[in-house]
């Protein structure tokens, strides 16, 4: 057993962290036939089953006192719990295509709060045209929500180990101050993701869950580069802090490079209203440290 297998497996959970935690799950993991991507991105990659197509496959979960409360309206939890996923397949360039829903459920829960929860689901498939094929229920202490989405496309996945040192990075929309409610009705950017992939603008792309802080690490180190932020340039919602815009996460936005001779197509062909900002760029020494380094389940913020 190497040095690194014996500290990750002797670790405290926060001392860990959700990265650490990945790491000693998944170490021996190799993929397997007809798996494109496996550990490490927004989805899997799995081949499609025609050349040129591929299916993506992601897996979520919403889990009540963590994701939201007791207080949080049916609706939107369902909306939420589907949405965090589609928002991953968006990263990634392509469609969502077809989810199961495995609800666990107290036993002293109304009925009619599973029934919100599930309009909630329905109404956000029906928007992005998902179809609900399936799942399971099951007794819990706690309500939770597990999404197991498809996705799929015909352009080439955009993921987060091709970016480039001297690429620059851009953002969609706004960050911070996401818990006032923006994090149970944030819309994901399926749209804005697949114009991206398909113009082949974004050379490595994710979406925001963690915060900048978080997420944007992820990304330099899946692409093997370091990267800088210019704080001040990031875009903030309104009453947010530049700390805040690092950390807070449950944005939902894209973070995703570009070469630098692509910027300018880029900005005249923009066909969105959502703004784009440029916050940086990727390095090929890591210049600029994130301080507090975004939300992570495990370790003590």
């Amino acid at each position: 057993m190497s040095a690194k297998s014996r500290r990750l497996d002797s670790a405290t959970l926060a001392g860990l962290g959700e990265n650490g935690l990945i790491q000693l799950l998944t170490r021996r993991w190799r993929g397997g036939r007809g798996v494109r991507v496996g550990v490490g991105d927004d989805c899997a990659v799995l081949d499609g089953g025609r050349k040129g197509e591929w299916l993506l496959y992601k897996t979520d979960a919403v889990v009540e006192e963590v994701h939201f409360t007791a207080k949080t309206a049916a609706d939107l939890i369902g909306r939420k719990a589907l949405a965090r996923a589609v928002s991953d397949v968006a990263a990634m360039g392509g469609s969502p295509w077809s989810a199961l829903i495995t609800i666990g459920i107290p036993p002293e829960t109304k009925p009619q709060r599973i029934r919100g929860i599930y309009r909630g689901l329905e109404k956000l498939a029906r928007e992005y045209d998902v179809s609900l094929v399936g799942g399971e229920t099951t007794r819990a202490s706690k309500l939770f929500l597990s999404v197991s989405l498809l996705g799929r496309m015909k352009t080439e996945p955009v993921l987060r180990s091709t970016g480039r040192a001297g690429d620059l990075l851009f953002v969609t929309g706004k960050l911070g101050r996401t818990i006032p409610g923006k994090h149970l009705k944030f819309k994901p950017r399926v749209a804005e993701g697949q114009w991206l992939a398909r113009k082949g603008f974004a050379r490595s792309m994710m979406d925001l869950s963690d915060g900048l802080g978080a997420d944007l690490p992820r990304l330099a180190a899946a692409s093997g580069v370091g990267y800088r932020i210019e704080r001040e340039a990031l875009p903030r919602n309104p009453g947010a802090s530049v700390v805040q815009a690092l950390n807070d996460g449950e944005d939902y936005e894209l973070l995703f490079s570009v070469a630098p001779g692509d910027v300018r197509r880029l900005l005249s062909q923009w066909p969105f209203e959502l703004a784009l900002t440029c916050v940086g760029a990727l390095t090929k020494g890591k210049t600029n440290e994130i301080r507090h380094g975004g939300y992570d389940h495990f370790k003590q913020r």
